[in-house]
């Protein structure tokens, strides 16, 4: 999804038509439907390039290379993924927490809701990700002390 995504782009040009069209009564229903759709597409693009990031880890396999990650399980994120994998959720969380939040409470709770975005990304982005020891080597199988 680029940041000029045409298609999203028209759908958001057609809300706001809709919106000047019907009025503000129509104003919630009309946000939460744009909404669902941004929320489909970027789903659907993560999605690839998750289904990208998987196929290419198994091409670097099958040729006998070695994974990228250092994680135990097959679960485990490709290495330097798992921050931006938290990045994608909270945007994707984001979209529907502000429109609640902005509904509901206006301005103060929109403030509320993205300073608790912030903080918990500004928290995770200070400890150490899947797979590093206190010391930020890499672990072994088995090591977890």
């Amino acid at each position: 999804m680029n940041a000029r995504d045409p298609e999203l782009a028209r759908e958001l040009d057609a809300t706001l038509q809709t919106r000047r069209e019907l009025g503000p009564e129509y104003e919630e229903e009309l946000i939460a439907s744009f909404l669902e759709k941004f929320d489909k597409r970027l789903e659907t693009v993560v999605d690839k390039r998750t289904r990208r990031a998987m196929a290419e880890q198994q091409m670097v396999v099958a040729r006998g290379g070695e994974r990228t990650h250092t994680g135990t399980g097959p679960s485990s994120p490709p290495e330097g993924m798992g921050p931006r994998l938290l990045g994608v959720a909270s945007l994707v969380l984001a979209v529907p927490l502000s429109a609640i939040a902005a509904v509901n409470t206006g301005l103060p709770g929109l403030l509320v809701c993205w300073g608790g975005i912030v903080a918990v990304n500004a928290v995770q982005a200070q400890r150490p990700w899947f797979g590093l020891g206190r010391s930020g080597e890499s672990r072994k199988d088995g090591d977890w002390d």
